[in-house]
């Protein structure tokens, strides 16, 4: 159950709900499968099938977000729509224009919306009310507002806050490659990007190959900054570190996946067992990356 990416936020230090008590109150806001004219529905559900809202294993919680959305294809609104001027131009004798195309557009979504297909999507989140952290398991940014956007409704005073450091990931990255010297307790890995602060948008890929240093100093000369980092934690965890100080594609090493205990006997121990290590581990590395990126910044 290890998360794939993590968008970390600050949890408020005077956060002390307990498990049930934060259960009550997102509970207000449990998922419901939406309504035939609700393009996109958004609620929580319990990470484990028949459990608890909150699943808690010694003051970490995990929550999960459920996200029903309609899918009603441009295309075939198009089509529909297409068909639906063919017929009010036989009658008016003339075509629709662009402010009747828009009305009919609008009630075609309105009559096929209720025959649309509904996928749902699962995001998970890590309360960590020991070390103070709020981790989302997502890296797109319009899934993690969907998290914050519920979760403020649902806890109030809202106690989650941007995470800076006093170094900018772009600038610590950056300087990590052209002086060529790891970070404590990480290593650089082979996968780089280097894009440009200007306009431009140009930008320089290494993949499965490490960044010359030579051409690196050249890129920064030239404008670009690291953007992109492939790292490995006390040779723990590989992941790739964002210019917006994001994780991606977090992998737990062999190290890890070797010393997980056998003694477990059924789903629900090796489910626990794999949050403690999961979450004890990633604690770890947070604090060491905020640490080499020079400490937290307070907004």
């Amino acid at each position: 159950m290890w998360f794939k990416n993590l968008r970390i936020f600050r949890l408020d230090t005077r956060f002390g709900v307990s498990a049930q008590a934060l259960a009550d109150m997102l509970a207000k806001h449990q998922f419901t499968s939406g309504g035939s004219q609700e393009p996109l529905s958004l609620g929580w559900v319990a990470p484990r099938e028949g459990g608890e809202l909150v699943h808690e294993v010694n003051g970490q919680y995990l929550i999960c977000l459920r996200a029903e959305k309609k899918l009603l294809p441009s295309a075939v609104v198009n089509q529909a729509a297409r068909e639906k001027a063919r017929e009010i131009e036989e009658q008016q004798g003339y075509k629709p224009g662009r402010k009747q195309m828009k009305e009919i557009k609008e009630q075609i979504i309105i009559d096929l919306m209720p025959r649309s297909h509904a996928v749902q999507r699962d995001t998970m989140v890590w309360i960590d009310t020991r070390n103070h952290w709020f981790v989302i398991d997502t890296a797109a940014v319009a899934k993690s507002d969907e998290v914050l956007g519920l979760f403020a409704k649902s806890v109030d005073p809202f106690p989650v806050q941007p995470l800076y450091t006093e170094q900018s990931p772009s600038w610590a990255m950056t300087t990590w490659l052209i002086e060529h010297e790891d970070p404590t307790n990480f290593t650089v890995d082979q996968d780089t990007e280097l894009r440009s602060t200007g306009d431009s948008g140009a930008a320089v890929r290494y993949v499965k190959q490490s960044a010359d240093i030579e051409e690196v100093r050249k890129h920064v000369e030239a404008g670009k900054q690291c953007t992109r980092l492939a790292m490995t934690w006390a040779d723990r965890i590989s992941f790739i570190l964002t210019d917006a100080l994001d994780i991606k594609r977090v992998s737990p090493l062999d190290i890890l996946t070797e010393k997980q205990d056998v003694s477990v006997v059924n789903d629900d121990e090796i489910f626990d067992a794999d949050m403690t290590l999961m979450t004890s581990e990633m604690v770890k590395m947070i604090s060491d990356l905020v640490e080499v990126l020079g400490g937290e910044r307070k907004s």
